[in-house]
């Protein structure tokens, strides 16, 4: 962490605040955390993205769909995965871990009613289902 690398364009316009909350697929996020995990340790990667991805929810009009538990669980599931993957490359990272880019992801963990429990839009709730 904390090297030099390259940003995509996303990432560089998210962490500028000026990203388009339409445009700002699956994909990005994805894109979006593994940069910001390149760039950042986790502890700081993880609030970065987290803040603004809240502010996007609300610049958005619907701040209730900010969820810190998906965010933060999303974070760590990228984390682990990036410290496994002898790559840097976006590409060959999401090609050796195809299952990120489902939004489901997390149900390996955590059943609906946790994951979109109320208190889980407010904080980190830990994995419920083993």
């Amino acid at each position: 962490m904390n090297q030099t690398i390259n940003l995509a364009p996303i990432t560089v316009a998210f962490e500028a605040h000026d990203i388009d909350n339409a445009a700002f697929d699956h994909t990005d996020h994805v894109r979006v955390a593994f940069d910001l995990l390149a760039k950042y340790d986790f502890i700081d990667a993880s609030a970065i993205y987290a803040k603004r991805i809240r502010t996007l929810a609300a610049k958005a009009g619907a701040p209730k769909k900010f969820n810190l538990t998906i965010t933060y669980a999303f974070m760590s599931l990228i984390a682990e995965r990036l410290a496994n993957c002898p790559s840097r490359d976006f590409d060959v990272f999401v090609r050796s871990n195809t299952d990120l880019m489902s939004k489901d992801v997390l149900m390996k963990w955590y059943d609906s009613a946790r994951l979109h429990a109320d208190a889980a839009h407010e904080i980190f709730l830990l994995p419920d289902v083993a």
